[in-house]
């Protein structure tokens, strides 16, 4: 097993990529009710990210506006590991639900996802989030300056697809 800083990071969004925004999932997709929200979920995709994490391919983090709440409310019941880093929004708290947007300073996932790199400049990251395409104004030089970063934007009301996670595993196989 290779060590942690081996091993590539996945940081992984909920909103827009394990729940797709869909009125009409189709067959063998799920649905639930946690923390008043319906999340509408693929259980084969989410397999691929658990399976993607438990072979040590990746080491899955949260970073989400569902903050701890993604582990504690959704991972389990949503088929991903438990016990997951987590990367939460300053300045609202580890389970606040305040949505995406940043302050003055920026998109607070930008600044999150900088810090991983800052911290770890030689570890691959792949980082899920379907505001990457609406935020690429603000990533596209930092994402530029670090080609060991891989970004997927799935379509929100798609969520991450099969195709996606074949793309990611490509990528990671370099």
């Amino acid at each position: 097993m290779p060590s942690t800083r081996d091993v590539p990071v996945l940081l992984l969004d909920v909103d827009g990529v394990v729940n797709a925004l869909r009125l009409d999932p189709p067959d063998g997709w799920q649905r639930g009710l946690f923390e008043g929200f319906l999340i509408t979920w693929d259980p084969t995709v989410t397999a691929r990210l658990r399976d993607l994490h438990e072979s040590g391919r990746v080491e899955i983090q949260w970073l989400t506006t569902w903050a701890e709440n993604a582990d504690r409310v959704l991972a389990e019941p949503l088929g991903l590991p438990r016990g997951l880093r987590t990367h939460a929004r300053p300045g609202i708290g580890p389970t606040g639900f305040a949505g995406s947007l940043g302050g003055a300073s920026g998109w607070w996932k930008l600044a999150a996802a900088q810090e991983v790199a800052e911290a770890e400049p030689d570890r691959r990251i792949v980082w899920i989030d379907d505001d990457l395409g609406e935020r690429a104004e603000e990533t596209v030089e930092w994402l530029t300056a670090h080609p060991q970063v891989l970004v997927v934007a799935p379509d929100v009301f798609e969520g991450l697809t099969h195709a996606q996670l074949d793309e990611i595993e490509a990528w990671l196989a370099r």
